[in-house]
């Protein structure tokens, strides 16, 4: 199987992480959306990413990371899985891994705000609803993790691999939007989560 995408999506970097961790081999290709447009339609017309190619003799792709991640838990099987078997336990990390990527779709859209389009079209009421949105959702996360710490180190889980992502791609494109005096449990678990080796194999940039 082969992953399509660039490393500076936190998308594509969840689902190399994941594979990882559960003990999948991805071959990972470095396409991106926007300067290698044309070669990403050949492999996926969508263009979307990541795409997982999963047979690579006749293409058949699958695309967003929530879904890749489902199918590669699958091929691992139960004793692998990243998330909890307990109700109780996987409702909250659900709750997690929600919050965290809509910080990870709020730092994108301010991001192609700020850097597609024109300064002279920008509608400021859309950024400053955006900008509310991810502070909203880093303070719902700085919560979670006042009540339940997560999992770390070698049991690190699907919860803590998405907010760390998520954290670290926030830094890297909207640093202005988030700082660490305000989340400091999301920035000292993200710190932590940094030096393992699943995450230093696919570094952010």
């Amino acid at each position: 199987m082969k992953l399509i995408g660039m490393l500076d999506s936190p998308y594509v970097r969840r689902v190399a992480i994941s594979a990882r961790h559960l003990g999948i081999d991805l071959e990972h290709e470095s396409v991106s959306v926007f300067r290698h447009f044309e070669q990403f339609q050949q492999i996926n017309p969508v263009v979307k990413a990541p795409t997982l190619v999963l047979v690579l003799d006749d293409g058949e792709v699958l695309v967003d990371s929530t879904l890749i991640i489902d199918y590669l838990e699958a091929l691992a099987g139960p004793s692998k899985s990243l998330m909890p078997g307990d109700l109780k336990q996987r409702l909250r990390s659900l709750r997690v891994i929600g919050l965290a990527l809509a910080a990870c779709e709020k730092s994108v859209q301010l991001y192609y705000e700020r850097n597609l389009r024109p300064a002279d079209i920008q509608y400021q009421p859309w950024v400053e609803r955006v900008e509310g949105q991810l502070a909203a959702a880093y303070s719902a996360l700085e919560r979670e993790l006042s009540k339940q710490p997560l999992s770390g180190g070698s049991e690190i889980a699907q919860d803590g691999i998405t907010v760390a992502v998520a954290w670290s791609f926030t830094n890297l494109v909207v640093p202005d939007q988030v700082d660490a005096s305000r989340f400091p449990r999301i920035a000292q678990f993200t710190a932590e989560a940094e030096k393992l080796e699943a995450f230093v194999a696919t570094p952010i940039t």
